[in-house]
């Protein structure tokens, strides 16, 4: 009886382990803190000189949240606009453990693979050593009532700047290093992750501490 306890016990643990890594459930966004956004715009500048040193999981949920959380959800609109409501990205968070997908819905992180595929993220030195790199997915099938491929690659680009633009002033607020990057081997990437044809990376962004 005792060893079944035990075994019973052990799958339990297991199970739910397992659980946890496919998804994590981030803590409710600290909204209330931050600089003055006066003194955010004054301190915004990308910067290519990251320390290794991880982001706590208070920081990583307060940033999708300031990048593309839910700010309306009665709504369920977002703090980035999009043109037409489309919210056709996906942001995806690489780290030394793994690649997530950013549920806004959820507030959470979706694994997507295991491992330290950083260095996917760009072609510069920095990628690889930065404690995240996040990457901006549209997904062009959302972006109803426009065809022309140069119009809605016209439209998605604002989107995606002003998601990067809310990182980079929620990093000046918390003292953070940032910089958004294009140079980036975009089939190489999209075949990791996966994506469908109509699935395009748009840019990337690093975040983490300065180097001192």
């Amino acid at each position: 009886m005792k060893k079944m306890l035990v075994f019973f016990l052990f799958l339990f643990v297991s199970l739910t382990n397992g659980q946890e890594s496919s998804t994590i459930k981030l803590p409710d966004p600290d909204t209330t803190g931050g600089v003055p956004l006066m003194t955010a715009l004054k301190n915004r500048a990308s910067n290519r000189n990251f320390d290794t040193l991880s982001l706590s999981i208070q920081q990583v949920s307060n940033l999708l949240w300031a990048a593309y959380g839910i700010n309306r959800p009665e709504s369920r609109k977002r703090t980035a606009p999009s043109d037409m409501n489309w919210q056709e990205y996906t942001i995806y968070l690489f780290n030394k453990n793994g690649v997530y997908a950013y549920d806004a819905e959820n507030h959470a992180l979706k694994k997507i693979l295991k491992g330290d595929y950083r260095a996917y993220c760009g072609l510069q030195d920095f990628v690889s050593v930065a404690p995240l790199n996040l990457v901006y997915v549209s997904d062009f099938s959302k972006m109803r009532r426009i065809e022309d491929e140069e119009m809605r690659l016209m439209f998605t680009s604002a989107d995606c700047g002003f998601i990067a633009q809310n990182v980079y002033l929620f990093c000046a607020s918390e003292g953070l290093a940032a910089v958004v990057r294009g140079l980036i081997e975009r089939d190489k990437l999209s075949t990791l992750l996966k994506l469908k044809p109509e699935q395009k990376i748009i840019l990337s962004q690093t975040v983490g501490y300065p180097k001192k």
